[in-house]
């Protein structure tokens, strides 16, 4: 059975759509994984990145992460065509909205769901032995991805996707396969997408460094980070 190269679906809607007038509702896991995914995206969409991750369990961390990304929107929704990008890439911000000049990137905007770790905890429920990887995350990427459908369909936007899958630990497949059912249940439309393909892992870990994102070891979990720790040990 021939897997499907997400990229490719994605690609394909990407090349049907006229303008920016499409809006776009993008869960972010972390600001790393969501540079690249940001900085490919609004090449074609209006962004509201939707920042929703109880599976994050210190709330120390939780609201580092999320301070990253905001912080990472402020510098890329700073950067003026009068202005250089780091490495010499010229970008041009138009208007808050998408309804600027067809090759002037709207602003990016934020909005931040509950930190509700106990929903988490609840949905996992039986599956904290799964390695992971496992079916404990694939739980955790339905309990995310249906909360940004709700909202997409609430808000009205044309599609929704997730940054997970720049992530080489993510199940892309599984992803899209969540994804794509969340969106029928809402009304929404999935935006297919795998950001590893074509560099975009590589160009995610430069972006972090440009920026200088915090980039944390572990998913964000107790699970993944117990798992992480144990790796260091056993690596001394």
């Amino acid at each position: 059975m021939n897997r499907i190269n997400y990229q490719k679906e994605m690609e394909k809607v990407l090349q049907g759509l006229p303008d920016r007038r499409h809006r776009l509702f993008l869960h972010s896991c972390c600001a790393p994984c969501s540079s690249y995914c940001l900085e490919y995206l609004r090449q074609y969409f209006a962004v509201t990145v939707f920042y929703y991750n109880p599976n994050i369990s210190m709330p120390e961390e939780y609201r580092r992460r999320v301070e990253e990304q905001k912080r990472l929107i402020a510098a890329l929704n700073a950067q003026r065509e009068d202005r250089t990008a780091p490495e010499g890439q010229a970008v041009r911000v138009g208007p808050d909205g998408a309804d600027g000049e067809a090759d002037v990137p709207a602003l990016i905007r934020f909005t931040e769901g509950p930190y509700e770790p106990e929903v988490y905890f609840e949905a996992v429920k039986g599956l904290e032995d799964c390695p992971e990887g496992g079916e404990r995350c694939f739980v955790c990427y339905e309990l995310r991805l249906r909360e940004a459908a709700k909202l997409a369909a609430e808000g009205s936007f044309d599609f929704f996707t997730t940054t997970l899958s720049v992530s080489p630990l993510k199940n892309a497949e599984k992803l899209n396969e969540i994804g794509r059912r969340a969106g029928a249940a809402y009304g929404v439309a999935y935006l297919p997408s795998d950001f590893k393909k074509k560099g975009g892992y590589q160009r995610s870990v430069a972006l972090s460094r440009m920026y200088g994102l915090y980039r944390q070891d572990y998913c964000g979990c107790v699970f993944s980070r117990a798992q992480r720790r144990k790796q260091e040990e056993l690596n001394g």
